[in-house]
């Protein structure tokens, strides 16, 4: 069992508070991403966890085991960093077998494991190369392969994947699900990539400002943002809000159309809606267009509704050009509603 549960953890340096009271737990074998934009104590609450940092409060366990206040090497873990952090002067072979032999394992111990996880991560016709000979999608595999090979209760992995070009990118992302699934282990991977954390995830904690504002599944995050934060982070393009005006007892004005929604005594909140979630439609927002961007197999449209930005994905067949006044339909069951003053969710 790798359990990982963080108790009240926060991190301070100085006056600046770099995590406030977190609270989580990554079940064991769990794949957990730490998505947020720099700054947002993401890789801080990593290192925590990594023991390369000592938080200011709160407890970190590991397999029903407290290990905040032991070094790294004792805390089962293993790390996979941005830069890869391989030995050029090394062969693949003695790279992935180095902190086996800083274990002092026997050597066909050390062999078995060195080609078993070469063999996993698809390199193992490199075992004889330097590792300043590959390429960095290669590098990249090595620095995997050496964390897998310590069979470790726990890997970390600090943007592992943002060296690499778009299409590396994208291979490794397929490979590393697939591998990490087939060893069992427990991990937590730090990006700020949305794209790679929806892909990888079993579920996503989004951090900001020090703080998880949301830890659920990729589709329910995406589907049912908790805060307005959630929904104006997630999503490429992000969600579209505008105000709502209270009208009646569930009536709401929304860009000159009334419409259903949260039964709730206040005069003010806000409507939002996913930009793939409205359509042309004979009812609905007047729509000013003022960038038209093709996209294939959709088109980008962002227009002017109620005198803000409000982007639209429409159906490439759709034609149309900046000046246009296009009517765009939300489809109700996704339409979600936020508090502006607290910025949280508001059920409809």
């Amino acid at each position: 069992m790798a359990e990982i549960v963080i108790k009240n953890v926060a991190k301070s340096f100085g006056s600046f508070k770099a995590l406030h009271s977190v609270d989580m737990t990554i079940t064991d074998q769990e794949f957990m991403v730490l998505l947020g934009a720099s700054g947002c104590g993401k890789t801080t609450l990593l290192r925590i966890i990594a023991g390369l940092e000592t938080p200011t409060q709160g407890e970190v366990w590991i397999g029903g085991r407290r290990v905040d206040h032991l070094p790294p090497r004792q805390r089962g873990i293993a790390m996979v960093f941005q830069n890869y952090a391989v030995f050029p002067h090394l062969t693949v072979f003695e790279n992935i077998a180095f902190g086996l032999r800083m274990q002092k394992l026997p050597h066909p111990e050390i062999e078995r494991r060195v080609v078993r996880t070469a063999e996993l991560m698809h390199i193992e016709q490199l075992l004889k190369r330097y590792s300043g000979q590959l390429s960095g999608g290669q590098r990249q595999r090595v620095a995997v392969a050496r964390a897998l090979a310590m069979e470790p209760d726990v890997i970390l992995m600090d943007e592992p994947l943002s060296n690499l070009d778009a299409l590396l990118r994208l291979e490794m992302r397929a490979e590393l699900k697939g591998v990490l699934a087939e060893s069992k282990t427990t991990t937590i991977y730090v990006t700020h990539d949305q794209v790679e954390a929806m892909s990888l995830a079993d579920r996503i904690s989004v951090m900001n400002g020090g703080r998880i504002v949301q830890n659920d599944t990729p589709v329910e995050i995406y589907r049912n943002p908790a805060a307005r934060f959630v929904g104006s982070f997630i999503g490429n393009p992000p969600m579209n809000f505008i105000p709502a005006k209270r009208v009646g007892n569930g009536r709401w004005r929304v860009a000159g159309i009334e419409m259903d929604g949260p039964q709730i005594d206040r005069e003010n909140i806000e409507f939002a809606i996913r930009p793939e979630d409205v359509e042309s439609a004979g009812q609905g927002f007047s729509a000013t267009v003022r960038v038209v961007e093709p996209l294939g197999a959709h088109t980008l449209v962002t227009c002017e509704v109620d005198g803000k930005p409000f982007r639209a994905v429409l159906d490439s067949d759709l034609r149309t050009a900046p000046g246009e006044i296009l009517t765009l339909g939300p489809v109700a069951a996704r339409v979600r509603w936020f508090d502006p003053d607290t910025q949280a969710a508001i059920a409809a």
